[in-house]
């Protein structure tokens, strides 16, 4: 029986997913398992118990991820779940920009008397620019930035985009290696990246001198992709004719030609579903299967469903070849390997080992020495030995 922890509200339509092996509890320190959206838990103490966390939804800055991996727990996120949901509030915040929307609908509701007539007197000023035919910039081309990209495309839109990695399916976009020579083409550009090192206030003098004057920003990804200061001049100076973003904070508030929604993206009944159904199977997957599939504190390894067969997972630390180790000591514990794979942390050499095993108990397993000493976490996995630690 594996217990699991829910950090905030997690769809019904997600817990569904679990089965009668799985048992909510209220008692984190008790947890095989959490299941968060938003909750930061970088202060939070994690037990020797925990396995697995898996976010609903795709940010993860609200975990520790290297102090997770060290302790080998494994942080699983949902890529595109809630991709369509926030593609719709960006081609939402596109528009209202583009047609002055947002003026518009504070001027309208301050009308008192005579309003027939002074609604056509008064809504010149409110005239604003149609997208079909502009240029839309997606700077990030991963599962979001590739469904606004399809939308906008058949909204008559000329796409272009930004993204050192991409690679083309099919979508229409043509993608620039230099994202300073993309920013002058672009009516409307938009931002679908990470916050990590790199792209940390990205949006700069730099980036904002790039732009085409009159240019529309879109926000919906991550707050601190932006230097709020540096936003502030460009849309002064009317650098930057509107910003939209779904990420309000004090420097914002209050602002002329800034449109702040409260973090709406993925707040849809259907995202959160999406998000908490794929959280919850890649659980599952990694519990009874000891696959790591969407993991963003190790790389993917995946051997497929485990059947009637026999799996040990290990997690381990400063093995020059985790493989060949980790082959050798279940050869000395006579213990046959039908197959294995191995994936390894970059950052600290730290590395997740499934080896799938002709085996009926590895209790007798002997983890001293040299091998011994490097690994961190070891897990049985198959029948109802699926929740044993060796």
């Amino acid at each position: 029986m594996y217990q699991v922890k829910t950090l905030n509200k997690i769809s019904p339509v997600g817990l569904a997913h679990l089965t009668e092996s799985y048992l909510l509890t209220e008692k984190t320190e008790d947890a095989d398992a959490i299941l968060v959206r938003s909750q930061d838990m970088h202060e939070m103490a994690f037990s020797d118990k925990l396995k697995a966390i898996a976010r609903a939804g795709a940010g993860v800055n609200n975990i520790p991820l290297d102090r997770c991996a060290e302790a080998g727990i494994v942080v699983f996120n949902t890529p595109g779940a809630n991709a369509n949901a926030v593609k719709e509030l960006v081609l939402c915040g596109m528009l209202l920009a583009s047609r002055n929307v947002p003026a518009a609908l504070t001027w309208a509701k301050g009308l008192t008397a005579d309003v027939s007539k002074t609604v056509e007197k008064g809504k010149s000023q409110f005239a604003g620019h149609e997208i079909l035919g502009k240029t839309l910039g997606i700077v990030g081309l991963g599962a979001i930035g590739r469904k606004v990209a399809e939308a906008a495309n058949a909204l008559g839109m000329q796409i272009v985009g930004y993204d050192p990695y991409y690679v083309s399916s099919g979508e229409g976009i043509t993608v620039y290696q230099d994202l300073a020579e993309m920013l002058p083409l672009c009516d409307i550009i938009t931002l679908h990246l990470p916050a990590n090192d790199a792209t940390k206030g990205m949006v700069n003098k730099a980036f904002l001198a790039a732009v085409k004057d009159g240019a529309i920003l879109l926000n919906f990804s991550r707050d601190k992709l932006v230097n709020d200061v540096d936003l502030l001049v460009a849309l002064e100076s009317g650098k930057l004719a509107q910003y939209v973003t779904d990420f309000p904070n004090d420097a914002l508030v209050g602002r002329e030609h800034i449109t702040l929604l409260p973090h709406l993206g993925a707040s849809t009944a259907e995202a959160e579903d999406n998000c908490a159904s794929m959280a919850v199977m890649e659980l599952r997957d990694f519990f009874e299967n000891g696959n790591i599939i969407n993991s963003v504190n190790f790389p993917k390894v995946d051997m497929g469903p485990l059947g009637d067969g026999h799996r040990l997972a290990f997690f381990v630390k400063d093995m020059e070849n985790p493989v060949e180790e980790i082959m050798h000591m279940l050869s000395a514990a006579e213990i046959k390997v039908s197959k294995i794979q191995a994936g390894r942390r970059a950052a600290d050499g730290i590395a997740y080992v499934l080896a799938e095993v002709e085996i009926t108990d590895a209790h007798n397993l002997l983890f001293g020495g040299e091998t011994g000493a490097k690994i961190l976490r070891h897990r049985e996995i198959g029948d109802k030995r699926a929740h044993h630690e060796i």
